[in-house]
């Protein structure tokens, strides 16, 4: 089974962001940065399969020269080889864009899973991974809790709300977004970082006329304030009053 997964690389959680001078991003220059979590459970995911069922996996990532510290940890875990899509301008593109870039880069390479985390840490849209499948032209699925490959196709069982699962089947090729905990993450040994060195890291370009559909207009950390408000008259006077603030300018009751 050829095995491609998705990654992204995001600012580390325990950074402190701070905007740039256009306040449209972060200052990347002030920032660590880190795989996304939920993209190590789809490649963890990735892993697994093909220990059980055989074939490759291959890690792909768009963005700027840093990704390809994220791809090198990937090859650490276990990946076989990777594919960067390498240009400035996806670090802050919007799921469209991205879904492009990586789309034509994976084509060629006729991959039968395609696994990506199911949102990214830093925007959290959980966009990337169906458009993607829409540019492919594979089956898809979303909030993948578990894999079960069959003759012809998968079985896999989705997470719902209200602590309610879905099984589902699906064709080969197929595209899936994982959640977060499906697994046990493993980390990368000194043996896999020293094999990972000499791993392939195939570099393209995003094709030409791949636009941005979404800009960002203006980037700022929420502002906390808090207002004291006194509630006089008598107690069942004020217990209504409270009650409608609660209600209407909180929203907290119904």
């Amino acid at each position: 089974m050829k095995i491609a997964v998705c990654i992204k690389q995001v600012p580390t959680r325990d950074w402190q962001p701070r905007v740039n001078d256009q306040k449209t991003w972060v200052r990347d220059q002030d920032a660590g940065f880190e795989l996304n979590e939920p993209d190590a459970y789809a490649l963890e995911e990735g892993l697994r399969l093909k220990e059980q069922h055989g074939g490759e996996v291959v890690v792909c990532s768009a963005g700027p020269a840093r990704v390809a510290q994220a791809l090198r940890e990937a090859l650490a875990r276990g990946a076989d080889r990777a594919i960067h899509v390498m240009d400035d301008a996806l670090a802050t593109a919007d799921a469209f864009a991205v879904s492009e870039a990586l789309a034509a880069a994976m084509r060629e390479e006729q991959f039968d899973l395609v696994l990506t985390g199911l949102q990214s840490d830093d925007q959290g849209f959980a966009q990337t991974g169906p458009i993607l499948a829409e540019l492919l032209g594979f089956a898809s699925a979303t909030i993948i809790m578990h894999v079960d490959v069959q003759p012809g196709g998968l079985r896999v069982k989705r997470e719902l709300e209200g602590g309610w699962f879905q099984w589902v089947a699906l064709p080969l090729p197929a595209l899936l977004t994982v959640q977060s905990g499906i697994n046990q993450l493993r980390y990368a040994t000194l043996k896999g970082i020293m094999a990972a060195k000499k791993k392939e890291i195939r570099k393209v370009t995003p094709p030409a006329g791949v636009a941005l559909r979404q800009r960002i207009v203006n980037l700022y950390a929420p502002v906390k304030s808090k207002q004291t408000q006194m509630i006089g008259g008598s107690a069942g006077e004020a217990a209504k009053t409270l009650v409608a603030k609660l209600r209407d300018e909180a929203r907290v009751l119904s």
